[in-house]
């Protein structure tokens, strides 16, 4: 039997160890092309590269794997495995595992998120996950267990066009975490702040910081399966137009 063709990405760089649990939990799961930036990319959303050079190394190979970095965004690294490395779709497009949490709000800044959903815009069945630990030790061994069992999920049936997953999992030993829920997004946002500091030249500078506010009491949400111990799922479309607004916008005498 022909083996599944999976595309592996991140936002963290090519060598952080989440992208490095995510291909050793999937490796024997297909052929893996691994194509992800050569330095960290988080908070990059959906950024392309339009003002200067990309460039691609290939990093390792060997069977039923190749590993690239690339120089731009994750976005970048998706177009460029597409339209310039592959010889074939891909038949799923996975991308993190991600240092730290995108659930709520942050899958709109999050680089890893934008590499599966720019996978949905290719038609591509693609997930993003994300644990929500930001250490460089940070234990992937649960992470790994959910990667594979969403990756084999999604390669059997599938998902309708235009919708990737959004898959953000508890910092927790594989025996705390509760099970899986599938989720709708909460309301929240961050309250930001720019620390002013100075440079060593007395220059100031700016620095962003914040705190991450829950508005959203519902307990069908990514926030609250998060917070519950349970691993959250929830389905994420490009498609950004309010179709509830669509009637009340068409009243208006314009």
């Amino acid at each position: 039997m022909r083996k599944p063709f999976i595309l592996v990405c991140n936002d963290d760089g090519v060598t952080a160890p989440g992208i490095n649990a995510l291909i050793e939990s999937i490796q024997d799961l297909g052929r893996l092309m691994v194509v992800a930036p050569d330095k960290p990319q988080s908070g990059t959303g959906h950024g392309i590269t339009v003002n200067s050079t990309l460039r691609l190394n290939k990093i390792r190979e060997e069977k039923e794997l190749v590993v690239y970095s690339c120089s731009g965004t994750p976005v970048d690294c998706i177009k460029l495995a597409m339209h310039k490395l592959g010889t074939e779709r891909p038949d799923i497009i996975v991308s993190g595992i991600n240092h730290g949490s995108n659930a709520s709000i942050n899958v709109i800044y999050s680089g890893t998120m934008s590499a599966a959903v720019e996978g949905s815009l290719e038609r591509v069945p693609s997930v993003g996950f994300s644990l929500l630990d930001h250490g460089i030790d940070a234990d992937f061994s649960a992470s790994r267990k959910i990667a594979r069992t969403i990756t084999q999920k999604v390669l059997s049936e599938g998902l309708p066009q235009g919708v990737c997953l959004n898959v953000n999992i508890p910092k927790l030993h594989e025996s705390e975490i509760m099970g899986i829920r599938i989720c709708r997004q909460a309301d929240g946002n961050w309250e930001e702040e720019f620390e002013t500091r100075l440079d060593p030249t007395g220059h100031e500078y700016y620095w962003l910081t914040g705190k991450f506010k829950n508005h959203d009491k519902g307990d069908d949400t990514d926030i609250w399966a998060l917070e519950n111990n349970y691993v959250s799922v929830v389905p994420v479309q490009y498609d950004l137009t309010s179709h509830p607004t669509l009637s009340t916008l068409k009243s208006w005498k314009l």
